[in-house]
């Protein structure tokens, strides 16, 4: 009797195992396209921390950043592939993660898109409101996905500061926003050569400074102020190293206008290290995020009211990173929302868009 039980218990755990193997999903199958993009140096080592993504190709032409990458990674030769078209003839890929020039941006999303293919890009999503605009209308036509990638999308800082002062309301309506983002400049942190190639171009990053960070801080305000547009933009630029840059500004401030609010954007090559801190005043109080992980509150009116510093929790889910929320979005468990979303990053380029043309004119641009 006791051998007769074993064995069905032995059978109904084979019965079991093979239910959840064949229930379990396929890990999602991802190519990187372009290595131009010094964030791809950071991707790379995120790919190996998520078993549900694999890595099934990789579209360069380069032959030293082919072998520099090959080494540092340890990659199969025959990951590369010269374009896109011979990636998407060889591969059953799902999803792009996109490391070219911010220029290159639709080009890429215009052929995925004709693939049906989802697609993520770094940060800003195009170097110009004509792109901007094609890349609207190939997604929406298409019906694919895009996720446009920000490295403050992922701060536990920032998401629980959404909680309290979007979801919860605890200090009121918002009156100000104040985003400081940047570094020293992408030369004096040591990016590479084909990096600042295109990073410091007029046409192949759609700007300096102010574009590579002030879309940090326009992403951040327009998520803040549900998707809302500012009435008016003023920008101010500055070329503090010519020698350094002298095709694009290195420093810029941009004032954002709403009804009853105001943002200001400090986007900088000129800080002293590298910065990515939000400020959010309300009726009755404050939450500042100076760190990813860290916060400070203040709640009250009285000057008596104390400042509390707080550690948000981690993230988890599809919120860890831009892989967890990549691959949700492939499978059709969310939309791309929020800071990473087509319509926010729509409004992103607007705000871009008018804060180069304040700081031509010298004027006050409105929406």
């Amino acid at each position: 009797m006791k051998k007769f039980i074993l064995l069905v218990f032995s059978l109904l755990s084979l019965s079991l195992l093979r239910s959840a193997a064949d229930d379990a999903t396929p890990p999602l199958r991802v190519a990187v396209v372009g290595l131009v993009h010094d964030h791809a140096f950071g991707f790379f080592p995120l790919l190996r921390k998520h078993d549900e993504v694999q890595l099934v190709g990789i579209v360069e032409t380069n032959q030293v950043l082919i072998d520099r990458y090959s080494r540092r990674f340890n990659l199969d030769p025959g990951l590369f592939y010269p374009s896109l078209e011979a990636l998407f003839a060889a591969t059953n890929v799902q999803a792009v993660a996109t490391f070219t020039s911010v220029y290159d941006h639709c080009r890429v999303i215009q052929t995925c898109a004709a693939h049906g293919v989802d697609v993520m890009v770094e940060k800003p999503m195009a170097a110009n409101m004509k792109q901007a605009r094609e890349i609207a209308a190939a997604v929406k036509r298409s019906g694919i996905q895009l996720v446009v990638n920000y490295e403050t999308s992922w701060y536990p800082g920032n998401q629980e500061a959404y909680v309290m002062v979007h979801d919860e309301h605890q200090i009121g309506d918002i009156r100000r926003i104040e985003a400081h983002d940047g570094h020293q400049g992408p030369q004096e942190i040591g990016c590479s050569t084909n990096f600042l190639s295109w990073l410091t171009d007029p046409v192949l990053n759609g700007g300096g400074a102010l574009n590579d960070f002030g879309c940090y801080g326009a992403d951040l305000a327009t998520w803040l102020m549900d998707g809302q547009k500012p009435i008016s933009v003023f920008a101010v630029t500055r070329h503090i190293k010519p020698d350094i840059y002298p095709k694009v500004e290195d420093d810029a401030t941009i004032v954002l206008t709403y009804p009853k609010a105001q943002a200001i954007l400090e986007p900088s090559w000129n800080w002293p290290f590298n910065v990515k801190d939000l400020q959010i005043f309300g009726q009755k109080g404050y939450v500042f995020v100076p760190e990813p992980d860290d916060l400070r509150v203040r709640i009250g009116n009285r000057k008596a009211s104390q400042e509390t510093e707080i550690t948000p929790p981690p993230l988890t889910g599809y919120n860890t990173d831009q892989l967890s929320y990549l691959a949700a979005v492939v499978h059709g468990d969310i939309k791309p929302a929020g800071l990473a979303s087509l319509d926010v990053n729509m409004v992103v380029m607007e705000i871009l868009d008018a804060a180069q043309k304040s700081a031509r004119t010298g004027r006050s641009v409105k929406l």
